[in-house]
């Protein structure tokens, strides 16, 4: 069943922008390539997909998928990994690409686990970076676009598997 009551918060041309500037500095940030992107399943993948498209360096591409919230719209604040990834990292530079930062309890587990197979670096790339309901601390190196707070869905974004579809990005009314 799809969300009634929701309005536009970034539009298809907002996302657009903001991931071509995203893409032009990690670009410049990696000017050798041979750089590993990881994406966090499901959400994170058409937000990569963009991503990638517009870097400058070649890259390898793999997932992985995490979770913490089950069908709810809290976090459980235990972290499991579903699916691994099949890449080895170690000695490469990483950038782990996320859809959107909310308590920052799964990105910083995922962060300590693939921080112990030894990259040369580690960064996290995210769409969206959600401050408010941040239960641990935890900062981004790359974000889209920062707010308070908001249920959001649309562009790889979901409530229950659903809405992920949508073009743009939507905050859930009530």
């Amino acid at each position: 069943m799809e969300i009634q009551k929701k309005k536009v918060l970034y539009s298809k041309e907002e996302i657009r922008q903001r991931v071509c500037e995203m893409a032009e500095k990690i670009s410049r940030d990696y000017p050798e390539g041979d750089l590993v992107l990881i994406g966090v399943l499901k959400g994170a993948f058409i937000f990569m997909a963009d991503l990638v498209r517009k870097l400058k360096v070649p890259c390898v591409i793999d997932f992985i998928r995490a979770a913490s919230y089950g069908s709810s719209s809290v976090t459980s604040g235990e972290v499991k990994i579903l699916k691994d990834i099949e890449t080895d990292i170690r000695g490469r530079d990483v950038l782990i690409v996320e859809d959107i930062i909310d308590t920052g309890i799964t990105l910083k587990s995922l962060v300590r686990k693939l921080k112990e197979r030894e990259p040369r670096s580690l960064k996290v790339c995210a769409l969206i970076d959600k401050r408010l309901r941040r239960r641990v601390v935890f900062e981004a190196d790359y974000v889209g676009f920062s707010l308070d707070d908001g249920f959001l869905v649309g562009y790889g974004l979901d409530f229950n598997e659903m809405s992920r579809f949508h073009p743009e990005v939507y905050v859930i009314e009530e």
